[in-house]
């Protein structure tokens, strides 16, 4: 009698446990979508607080990625040591996990805020030139973010560990199983975040969409754990020993630095990648998010191609996967070719699918490592996953500091894929251990020489960006490849592939205009960004104090190839240059200004270009004006949107008690603005001419359109618009903020012609 009532007993159990793994794969895919939103918007964040440079983003995605690791490793030691403990125990502490991920969502941007005070007040924002800023920022940013980072990376051992002790069947697989819910998660919050949530929401706010999820799934999960009981089948086994996790005949320890190699090999050419393909996919935060979409659509779906393959074959059969792994890490270079005939105009975008047979064979032979090492063990997936993370967080700094200022992205993807190359080769040339066919043992070497040649080929026809432009100069560093191109009145300059500036009056307007409208003669002005130098250029010949600011090391290396007096005014005594982030100068200054002047990268939509049209950064402004002083910032109106026009005008109307608007001498590309504390209003032309000293005037009309500086003066005075007028452009929008850049988010607005 029993015996007949276990059978129904035994039927429920597996049934709930089917469904209890449904549920897993929800929790995972639903965690991989907040992971993915917290990363983006602490990294913004963090650039609002301690400045929009490289070498911060590379801090705050280090301590992140060094988080997961640390947070894989460590719980997969804690769920070893309470070895005997209940599923129901294991899935808690998973649960609360959850929960505190979701706290972070309130005390990570009060922490950033209260860090950027902290440095302020202690004078660390004076040490904006030296290491000692980014020692001081880099600890505060650790405290602030590794203990939510680590809860992130908990999550896999935490979770694998309920599967083990409740899901015997299959769990020897888990990790591939979770991986595949977490990419897939990682997928949805790269597309969600960028296209939907933070231009609807703002930053903070998508934080606290993700923090709700984070509630959802760990109450779920706690619900869960009280209907969970460890069957005495499932009781936890010692790891198997270590000849049985052999891989290929290796030795154990070449599995964690095969994760290694793909973690950093992985994450490099993904910054390779954002030199790339950002030229013909456009605005630069959509690229990220098309580049990351189709990195993690590829891998998800190569980590479920070997979910299915692992059901019929063993992990030693894909041996020849790595050859070809090592050969598709430089499809991207011939993919990224500027003489292919992808760049008319709306097809660039194809360029980005070479990148999709990486990716899926990084998202096979990923969770295909980490399943064959721990065979289900959370402490020993734990270990090997934060292998995998301790190459991600190596990549990017290797690439970012060595590799591309040095060599360039086409050959970065080559120095890259060489360890790659070099485990096929090991692979290859290894004898067959589990049979004796003759074919088994040729096939992967013929297919490591194909490999090698189709390399060869690869990189033969492939280019750099730069390739495209016959007449040029290429300056690389860690912040940007930096092109300047053309002859005579035709030069340009181009950072990334996206053009910064032409010679154009716009650039000597956006510095005499306020010089002229100050009705005492100025002492000292400040411009933030550099370009082509004109506007530092004309400032300098009004004979006062000038300093300029800009992010990328290699743009004023450019000077001379625009302006044949470059190094005579680079020697100047008034002269300054400063290499780093405009607003975070500002903030570590003591000086004040009589005029300071910003020309924001263009795109309108340029990544961080929000934080120059800022209400927070014109309250930075404001600090370092002198009485009297004013401020002009352009706007190149002809390639933003209504939305974008209104939300930055207001934002200057809200920080300034006086501000003034004029289109462009054309009256058609842009808008200058001058805002000031003190009351504002310009004189006709010809006055304004006459406070011009004589060199002055002759940069001023260097390049007309007119002849003299009264009549340079008049034409843009004639195209003064009210405030009011383009506000009612959209009169509903917010103004630019920290937290809701307007400007960078508008894919719903040119869509469905959506309004905030």
């Amino acid at each position: 009698m029993g015996a007949i009532q276990s059978e129904p007993a035994f039927e429920r159990s597996t049934s709930l446990r089917d469904v209890n793994l449904a549920w897993y794969f929800a929790f995972f895919v639903i965690s991989g979508f907040c992971g993915l939103v917290y990363e983006v918007v602490w990294v913004r964040l963090a650039m609002a607080s301690f400045g929009v440079t490289t070498a911060l983003v590379s801090i705050v995605l280090s301590i992140f990625m060094a988080g997961l690791g640390l947070g894989s490793w460590g719980a997969g030691v804690l769920v070893r040591r309470l070895a005997a403990a209940q599923a129901r125990r294991a899935l808690r502490l998973y649960a609360f996990a959850e929960l505190l991920i979701g706290c972070s969502a309130f005390a990570v941007p009060a922490e950033l805020r209260f860090g950027r005070e902290l440095l302020l007040e202690t004078g660390g924002m004076a040490t904006w030139q030296s290491w000692h800023y980014y020692v001081l920022t880099g600890l505060w940013l650790l405290i602030a973010l590794l203990p939510w980072c680590t809860f992130l990376g908990s999550t896999f051992p935490l979770l694998m560990a309920v599967i083990k002790l409740t899901c015997s069947k299959g769990s020897e697989k888990s990790f591939s199983y979770l991986y595949l819910a977490n990419v897939f998660g990682a997928l949805l919050g790269t597309l969600v975040s960028a296209f939907v949530f933070i231009e609807l929401a703002g930053f903070c706010h998508t934080l606290w969409i993700a923090c709700s999820l984070n509630a959802t799934v760990g109450f779920l999960a706690l619900w869960i754990s009280t209907r969970l009981s460890t069957p005495i089948s499932a009781l936890w086994s010692e790891p198997k020993r270590a000849g049985e996790l052999q891989l290929y005949g290796l030795p154990r320890s070449a599995v964690p630095l095969m994760l290694f190699t793909t973690g950093m090999v992985s994450m490099g050419s993904e910054v390779v990648w954002m030199r790339q393909f950002t030229p013909y996919l456009g605005n630069f935060v959509y690229a990220f998010a098309i580049i990351v979409a189709v990195y993690l659509l590829a891998t998800c779906l190569g980590a479920r191609d070997y979910r299915r393959w692992s059901s019929s074959h063993e992990s030693a059969q894909s041996r020849s996967i790595w050859s070809l792994l090592a050969l598709s890490a430089l499809i991207p270079a011939f993919g990224a070719n500027p003489l292919l005939p992808f760049s008319i105009a709306g097809i660039g975008g194809i360029r980005i699918v070479s990148i999709f047979l990486f990716c899926a064979l990084t998202g096979f032979v990923t969770p295909m490592l980490v399943d064959a090492w721990s065979g289900g063990e959370p402490d020993a997936a734990g270990l090997a996953y934060a292998s995998n993370i301790l190459g991600c967080i190596t990549g990017p700094l290797i690439v970012s500091f060595g590799l591309e200022p040095w060599i360039g992205e086409r050959w970065s993807l080559l120095v890259l894929a060489l360890p790659l190359f070099g485990i096929a080769g090991v692979l290859a040339l290894r004898p067959t251990i589990s049979t004796g066919d003759d074919i088994a043992r040729v096939r992967p070497r013929t297919k490591f020489v194909a490999a090698v040649a189709f390399s060869g080929l690869l990189l033969y026809f492939s280019s750099d960006y730069e390739a495209s432009f016959p007449v040029r100069e290429v300056y690389r560093d860690y912040a940007a490849t930096v092109i300047a191109t053309g002859r005579g009145f035709e030069r340009g300059l181009l950072v990334n592939g996206t053009g910064m500036t032409v010679l154009t009056p716009i650039t000597k307007y956006i510095s005499h205009l306020p010089l002229a409208a100050m009705k005492r003669k100025p002492r000292n002005g400040l411009v933030i960004c550099f370009g082509m130098g004109t506007s530092f250029r004309s400032m300098l010949s009004w004979g006062i104090p000038t300093t300029a600011v800009d992010l990328i090391p290699s743009v004023p290396k450019t000077f001379s190839y625009f302006h044949d007096d470059a190094p005579q005014l680079e020697r100047s005594r008034f002269a300054k240059i400063v290499i780093d982030d405009g607003r975070r100068f500002l903030d570590g200054a003591n000086e004040k200004y009589d005029v300071i002047v910003v020309d924001p990268p263009p795109p309108v939509e340029a990544p961080g270009s929000s934080l120059l049209y800022s209400r927070e950064f014109y309250e930075v402004v404001k600090r370092h004006l002198t009485e009297d002083g004013i401020f002009q910032s352009w706007y190149p109106k002809s390639g933003g949107d209504n939305a974008s026009t209104a939300a930055i005008t207001k934002a200057l109307m809200e920080s300034f008690p006086y501000v003034l608007a004029f289109r462009s001498y054309d009256n058609a590309f842009g808008i200058h603005f001058l805002a000031s504390m003190h009351p504002l209003s310009l004189e006709p032309g010809s006055v304004l001419a006459s406070r011009m000293p004589a060199r002055a005037a002759a940069d001023f009309v260097e390049w007309g359109p007119e002849a003299s500086s009264t009549e340079q003066f008049d034409l843009l005075l004639s195209h003064e618009v009210s405030l009011q007028q383009l506000l009612n452009e959209d009169p509903t929008v917010p103004a630019v903020t920290d937290d809701e850049p307007i400007n960078e988010y508008f894919a719903l607005r040119r869509l469905f012609n959506t309004s905030r």
